[in-house]
């Protein structure tokens, strides 16, 4: 595709993070209710090496807390779930701000699904992996 890949400043990107959270359907959004939604630039080496990954490759979300599926009602988190999404790889795979919107709406699913449980195996199969 010609044309230059989009590049916008921190205060911009997360005005499209807030704008593609609310198009989500109420029924996944409202799991976003008890968690955070934080923006950095690109994962850190570490993470990558702990998900097994190669710094080559592209991780556009992490999700970092308890599955609801292990939760234990005696022992609560300690700490808000948290939803990173990672800014450079997103603008890296799109081209206009209308695909950067529905590349971060598909990356905050893939981490909410995450958060109730749903493998990457899981996700594959309904068709968002």
């Amino acid at each position: 595709m010609a044309g230059k890949k989009i590049r916008l400043n921190r205060k911009a990107f997360e005005q499209i993070v807030e704008k593609a959270v609310e198009r989500i359907p109420w029924d996944i959004r409202r799991h976003l209710q008890n968690m955070v939604i934080a923006v950095k630039r690109r994962p850190s080496r570490e993470l990558l090496a702990e998900l097994g990954l190669s710094p080559q490759e592209t991780l556009l979300g992490f999700y970092d807390g308890v599955p609801l599926s292990e939760r234990s009602l005696t022992a609560p988190p300690l700490y808000p779930d948290t939803i990173y999404i990672f800014q450079e790889p997103l603008e890296e795979l799109c081209w206009s701000r209308e695909e950067l919107v529905e590349e971060i709406e598909r990356t905050v699913v893939h981490e909410v699904a995450h958060a109730l449980g749903i493998s990457d195996e899981r996700l594959e199969e309904l068709g968002y992996g």
